[in-house]
Parts: C-alpha cells; structure tokens; sequence
C-alpha cells in the first residue's frame, strides 16, 4: 500500500554514527532506536528486547568485521521510520541483513516500501543477491497461519508485517521462539539438573565459567566455538555466511561489548582432552541491571552432542547470573522452531514462550 501524499514529501536520509549519544548529530540514531523499541513493543507485546541508544552505538562504532549502516525516513521534522543494515565484511560475504522499522502511528502508508528500496538499491550496488530479515509476532494469535520452509512453527499468516513481507517478494524460511525464564523464582530445579548432566557428561567435559572479556587461556577456544554457530545451528531456508574467527577477533567482539555497556557471562564447557571449548552459553544486561536479560549465543559443538553439554552451559550460567545480576527478573532468548533439543531443554528449564519472529528471504536479481 503505497500513501505517501499526506503532507510534505518522504525523503531518505543516511544515518550518520554520532561519538556519542549526546552529539550534536545524534538525532537520526537516536530515533531509530527509539522506532526499533516501539516496533518491538507494538508487535512482541512485550519490552523484553529494549535496547538502549548506547548499547547499539557501541555496536556501530566498530566496523571492523560487519558493515553498519541506517536509512531514515523523514517528513518534515518527523522521523517516520528506519531501516538498518548489517553486512559481513568477509570477502565471500553474499547476504545483507536489515531491520525494517517503521514507527506504529505511520504504518501501511508507503514507508516500508521507500526504506526497502534503500535496502534493495544497497545490495545490488555491492553485488549482494539475497536480503533477509526478521519480524516479531505475538503468541496465541488467532486466524489462518502461514507455515516456513522447514514446516516447523508458525507465523500469523494476517498480521501487517507478514503481509508485507509477501507482497515484497519475500518466503518465510524459519519460525525462531522467543522464550522467557523468570529469574525470581525458586532455582532448585536448575541446581538439579545441572547435577545430574555433569554426571552424564563425565570427566571429558569441565564446566569452566568467566565474565567478560575472554580470559587468554581461553581466546583461541572461544574463536572457534564462536565460528562454528554459523555453521552448527538450523538455518531452515536461509543463506548463512560461514564466519571466520580467531582470538584478534575475539578481543575486538570484547571490547565492543564493554563499548556497549554490556555485562556479559559465559558459561562453557572445555572439552579436556583436547583442550577445546565444546558448547557455550552467553548471558547479557546493559547497564539497566533492573531490565531483562539478553540470552546471546548458545551452541554445543556438533561432534560433542549427546553428553547434555547444553543442560550444563545453560543451568551454570542462570544460576552464575542469578548471583552476579540478582535485579533482573526475567531472561529472554531465540531458537528456531526446529532446534528441539534446544527447546527441550528451555521447557524442562522453565523457559515458557513470550513472541514469534519470523525470518524472511528475499533473492534479487544483480
């Protein structure tokens, strides 16, 4: 649906990275994240996922291994809406993911096709043929429902956002839940299963716990347990880009979590024999200790499955943040709808669902 003659024309402005939130060129960034959380707010039913202008900036401001960059609608004074893009600055990169967010007053009025023409216009000027993107829905959504590639999970097949990405030309190619674990409550249950999984797992495996950054002796285990979430987990019908880590990598991803004002815990489990790290979890706040925990990567080694290295990494690190940030209520993290064993062990944890998101292919011709 294309409505732009309200008043004054759209026009599109690149998003410029301010120093600092405060700087005199900040607006643009500033309100996109403010779009990004009344986007999220407006379609998850929930602020679970806010996040804080600092914590994005520190994100932008290193380049060194993702492109970032943003686009902003603007009529008049007004921001309408903002997209913004992430691309892989590997040299076999192939995909451009974006966030499209128009603010909840100004949708289905054109905005989303002029912040998409952006995307589409970018990655053809960088030869890139395939864009993929994500959208947010709330559960328990009545009405007909539209099923991804995988045929795992579902997505509300009349929601705005799905029927925009239908009349873009895009598949949904994977369902990803966002669950919820409530931090307050009684954590016996997770004591106990961590027991039990360290006894299954037996004396290959060590559970080795820190906060960041990645002490040295773990640097270069941490790389390649890091470089292989992009080839281990479901993609369902997405294109992935293989990462390549290593510890200079590493030290770079540390600095700009603490650039953000990130607090995050690792939980790991070392494989002894060999000296590698065999899974991992990541726990992660902003410097709102009150708000909801951000779940980052979890991820056991495909050769190392079948030992309940994922019971340990995720029961270690609730029960270590339950003691390093005991002010936040609540964790909030994504799996895809075919990662069951994942889900197993989220639901036996406690872990009950929040919102859906879908995640949507598009390939251009370049």
């Amino acid at each position: 649906m294309t409505d732009l003659a309200e008043t004054t024309v759209v026009t599109v402005q690149r998003i410029p990275v301010p120093e600092t939130a405060a700087a005199a060129d900040a607006r643009l960034f500033l309100e996109m994240v403010r779009i990004a959380n009344a986007v999220c707010l407006a379609d998850a039913g929930h602020d679970y996922l806010h996040e804080e202008p600092e914590e994005m900036l520190g994100f932008w401001q290193d380049q060194t291994d993702w492109t970032q960059l943003g686009f902003a609608a603007i009529r008049g004074e007004d921001v309408l809406g903002a997209v913004k893009l992430m691309i892989s600055n590997q040299p076999d990169a192939s995909t451009v993911e974006f966030d499209l967010m128009v603010d909840p007053p100004h949708r289905g009025h054109g905005i989303e096709e002029v912040l998409l023409a952006e995307v589409e216009r970018e990655a053809r000027e960088r030869g890139l043929g395939t864009i993929q993107t994500w959208t947010l829905h709330r559960p328990h959504t009545d009405g007909a429902r539209l099923e991804p590639s995988t045929g795992w999970g579902s997505v509300p097949a009349e929601d705005p956002q799905t029927q925009f990405q239908l009349a873009s030309g895009f598949t949904l190619e994977q369902v990803e839940r966002n669950s919820v674990f409530d931090l307050t409550g009684d954590l016996s249950l997770v004591e106990r299963m961590l027991d039990e999984a360290l006894a299954i797992a037996g004396e290959e495996y060590r559970s080795i716990q820190w906060t960041s950054p990645t002490p040295p002796e773990h640097v270069d285990g941490f790389a390649y347990a890091i470089s292989r979430m992009s080839t281990d987990v479901p993609a369902g019908g997405l294109v992935i880009d293989e990462q390549h880590w290593d510890a200079a990598r590493v030290e770079r991803r540390d600095a700009r979590l603490k650039a953000q004002g990130l607090t995050v815990s690792v939980a790991a489990v070392l494989h002894v024999p060999t000296g590698r790290i065999a899974a991992y979890n990541e726990l992660a706040i902003g410097e709102d200790r009150a708000g909801a925990t951000q779940q980052f990567g979890t991820l056991v080694v495909k050769e190392h499955r079948g030992h309940r290295l994922g019971t340990i990494v995720k029961c270690a690190n609730l029960l270590r943040w339950r003691e390093l940030v005991p002010e936040s209520p609540r964790v909030s993290t994504f799996n895809a709808e075919e990662n069951r064993h994942m889900l197993d062990i989220n639901e036996t944890i406690g872990f009950v669902p929040a919102s859906y998101a879908g995640a949507w292919k598009k390939v251009l011709a370049v």
